[in-house]
C-alpha cells in the first residue's frame, strides 16, 4: 500500500506538483474513451433526473462539469476535495464554461464528510477510492449521504494491472511496480468492489469492465507520462534523472511506434436501499 500517493495526498503538495496533476486530469477527461467509461455509468443512474449529486475526490471538477452539461440534468452538483488548489480550479473551470449556477466545489474529507444525512440523490466517486487509505470508511459516507433508493457510481483503475512495455522486460517491470507503489494508495481497490458495497450496506446495480491499451503510439496514456516527470521524483520513487529517463524512453517508443502502455478500469453503479 502507498504511503506517497500524491492524489491520496493533494492538500500537502506543492504547486508545481498540482499543475501537473491539473494538467494530467484535464487532458484525462477530454479523451473520448475516458468520456465514454464516465458516460456509460451516469446513463444507468439516470443522473439527468437528480436533482442533487455528490462528486466526491473532484479534483478539477471533470466529472461534475459533465455531469452538468448533460442536456437531462437540471439539478446541482456539489464537488469535495481534500486540496484547496483543485477546489480553487474547479471553481474557475465551471465559472469559465458558464456552470456557476449547477456547480459548486469546496474542500472536504471524503472519509469524513461534514454533510447532513440523506441530502443526494446520486454520488459519483471518480478516480477517487484507488486514492485514499479507507475505502470502506469512504462507502459508508455515501451511503450516510445517500437518500433512499439513492444510487452510486464508481469508477477507477485496477491500478494493479497497469503496465508499460520497455525494451528490457526487467527493467520494465521494475518501472511498473514504483509507479503503483508510489501513485496508487489501493492498486486492487475495485477487484475488491463487490464485498465493499454489501459491507457497506449498498446494493451492486451493475458494473462495467475496460481494457484501455494503445499499441503504438501513446494518446490517452501521453498527458500520464508527462506526469511522471514531476510527479515520480516527488513521491520519492525515482531520482529526476531516472523518471527523465524513463519519461524519455516512453515517448520515443511513441514517437518510433512501439509503444505499449494498458491498464483494466471498471465503473460500479450501486444503490442504497
Amino acid at each position: 500500500m502507498s504511503t506517497a500517493d500524491p492524489y491520496g495526498n493533494t492538500d500537502r503538495l506543492d504547486e508545481t506538483s498540482l499543475e501537473a496533476i491539473v494538467a494530467r486530469l484535464e487532458a484525462r477527461g477530454k479523451h473520448p474513451f475516458f468520456q465514454r467509461m464516465l458516460r456509460e455509468y451516469l446513463d444507468v443512474m439516470a443522473i439527468g433526473a437528480a436533482g442533487s449529486v455528490l462528486d466526491l475526490g473532484c479534483g478539477t471538477g471533470v466529472a461534475a462539469r459533465a455531469i452538468a452539461r448533460r442536456p437531462d440534468f437540471a439539478g446541482t452538483v456539489l464537488g469535495i476535495d481534500l486540496s484547496a488548489f483543485l477546489v480553487d480550479t474547479a471553481n474557475r473551470l465551471a465559472g469559465a464554461e458558464q456552470l456557476a449556477d449547477r456547480v459548486s466545489f469546496r474542500v472536504g474529507d471524503t472519509s469524513s464528510l461534514d454533510l447532513e444525512d440523506g441530502r443526494f440523490d446520486a454520488v459519483v466517486a471518480h478516480t477517487l477510492l484507488s486514492h485514499v487509505r479507507d475505502p470502506l470508511a469512504t462507502l459508508r459516507e455515501v451511503r450516510r449521504a445517500l437518500k433512499p433508493a439513492g444510487t452510486v457510481g464508481i469508477f477507477d483503475g485496477d491500478y494493479a494491472s497497469m503496465t508499460f512495455g520497455h525494451e528490457d522486460p526487467e527493467k520494465g517491470r521494475a518501472h511498473d511496480e514504483a509507479l503503483v507503489a508510489a501513485m496508487v494508495t489501493q492498486p486492487r481497490v475495485m477487484r475488491q468492489m463487490p464485498r465493499m458495497l454489501r459491507a457497506a450496506g449498498l446494493e451492486l446495480v451493475r458494473s462495467f469492465p475496460y481494457v484501455l491499451a494503445e499499441v503504438g503510439q501513446a494518446d490517452f496514456w501521453a498527458p500520464a507520462i508527462t506526469s511522471f516527470r514531476t510527479l515520480l521524483p516527488k513521491a520519492g520513487a525515482m531520482s529526476e534523472a531516472d523518471a527523465g529517463a524513463w519519461v524519455d524512453d516512453l515517448e520515443k517508443a511513441s514517437a518510433d511506434g512501439v509503444f505499449f502502455g494498458a491498464s483494466n478500469f471498471y465503473s460500479y453503479v450501486a444503490r442504497r436501499p
